[in-house]
């Protein structure tokens, strides 16, 4: 028997969904109300509202958006994990980046889904994180396994990649940081390196890929 052919008679899972995009949250409702074994027990368009309907309703699976106004997805997992250490949730984003995946996945996420294959795969994704499993689809996985052989960039390359792709030149960097512009070009470096970059605009583009820094 497969996940999508469990019985009939039991429980619905109550599913809690938190995005900031109305229209998506009308097709995921819309795609829920075609799943006999799942009900729809509410919709929230920020973080905040997702912890208060969570400790309201203390759904079975809750469906998060990564990117949203005055609480982001990240840290409106942390906090509902923090109340509910069994809560499951799975992380629905269109970014299939390296980092987002491991910062969600540290934060207490269940399951992480592209936004480009709700069709197809959000009611088994649902069932199986409601059993206890976790999900994390195979490109992203594979992705994942070839980056974490890199080395990671420091906390301070991080700051320094993030000026960088706002446009700001090392002159500016170093001012802002208050350190030495050698000290950014050295940081770079390092940055290109860690990266495989070929230069500058390269880093930040494959930075902004796997999550490093955000959009």
């Amino acid at each position: 028997m497969t996940i999508s052919t469990l019985v009939s008679t039991s429980p619905p899972i109550r599913v809690l969904i938190a995005d900031d995009h109305p229209l998506l949250r009308d097709g995921l409702s819309a795609m829920l109300a075609h799943c006999a074994d799942m009900a729809l027990v509410g919709e929230a368009g920020n973080g905040v509202e997702a912890v208060a309907l969570h400790a309201e309703h203390r759904p079975d699976v809750t469906l998060m958006d990564l990117q949203m106004p005055v609480m982001g997805g990240l840290e409106a997992i942390a906090a509902i994990r923090a109340s509910d250490p069994a809560a499951r949730i799975v992380v629905l984003t269109t970014y299939k980046g390296d980092t987002q995946v491991l910062r969600a996945l540290k934060a207490g996420a269940a399951g992480y889904l592209l936004k480009s294959t709700l069709r197809t795969e959000l009611p088994d994704t649902i069932r199986k994180v409601h059993l206890g499993q976790d999900h994390i689809p195979p490109e992203i996985a594979a992705e994942m396994s070839a980056y974490f052989a890199a080395d990671a960039l420091t906390a301070r390359e991080t700051d320094v990649l993030r000026l960088v792709a706002e446009g700001n030149t090392n002159k500016r960097v170093a001012k802002e940081l208050g350190i030495a512009e050698e000290t950014v070009k050295a940081h770079m470096s390092g940055v290109l390196a860690k990266l495989g970059a070929n230069d500058r605009t390269h880093a930040v583009t494959i930075a902004l890929r796997r999550g490093i820094i955000d959009p």
